[in-house]
């Protein structure tokens, strides 16, 4: 019981990409996986999917095999060669032979047969969470061998085996640097998402709190991208 309370809380914080060609299914079952997961973002195709893979960082990948131009597995094959380790899940209408094959080469999670049940579903993103776990794609290693545990949002320096305590902005502004790691964050970007008052949201306030994330975590981690914003660096 307390593992699938662990495994829940884990799957809430992540990141999942769910790619449907048929609106209908994947507006309804993005409404299934956001009762799991926070973070959903979905693609009716794979030039969608490649847009959103690379400018936010994803965790978790499920897909449907039957797409338009690029079918499921082919996508998936072209994720192997930047990620090998990523979880993913492959949805079809077939139990096709030939699918079937293909899919086993390319290290999934699980393959479902169209129309899934939420317990079906559910048990596929807890395999998945099993194997980011068991991956270590949960920690992240910043300068001077300071680690972020993104599942339990804790930051330890290595060398002396201590946590270093965030405030809780230091905490949202990391945290929001971390979810979108592949991309660069504007300014207002990150004034919106750590400050809940605009009024205290200004650019000395940004300034002081990255001064204080990157005494932390390492000067380097965070590149300020001149006129642009900024860019968590891992």
């Amino acid at each position: 019981m307390q593992k699938n309370i662990n495994h829940n809380n884990i799957l809430k914080n992540l990141n999942l990409l769910y790619i449907e060609d048929e609106e209908n299914i994947r507006i309804n079952i993005k409404k299934v996986l956001l009762l799991l997961c926070e973070n959903v973002f979905d693609a009716a195709n794979t030039e969608e999917a490649n847009i959103i893979f690379e400018n936010q960082r994803i965790d978790i990948i499920i897909s449907d095999i039957n797409l338009p131009n690029t079918n499921g597995i082919d996508y998936i094959k072209e994720v192997r060669k930047k990620d090998k380790t990523i979880p993913v899940i492959l949805l079809s209408a077939y139990t096709d032979t030939k699918y079937l094959l293909e899919a086993t080469k390319l290290k999934l999670v699980d393959y479902l047969t169209k129309p899934v049940d939420f317990k079906t579903l559910n048990n596929a993103l807890h395999k998945s969470v099993e194997e980011i776990l068991d991956n270590s794609r949960y920690l992240i290693l910043f300068q001077n061998n300071i680690q972020y545990n993104v599942l339990h949002k804790t930051l330890i320096d290595l060398n002396t085996q201590k946590e270093l305590l965030l405030t809780s902005k230091e905490l949202d502004l990391l945290s929001f640097l971390i979810k979108n790691s592949n991309r660069i964050v504007s300014t207002d970007e990150l004034k919106s998402n750590v400050w809940e008052d605009c009024f205290e949201a200004t650019d000395s306030a940004l300034k002081n709190l990255l001064n204080k994330v990157r005494k932390k975590i390492g000067k380097e981690s965070i590149i300020n991208i001149s006129g642009v914003g900024y860019r968590l660096n891992f």
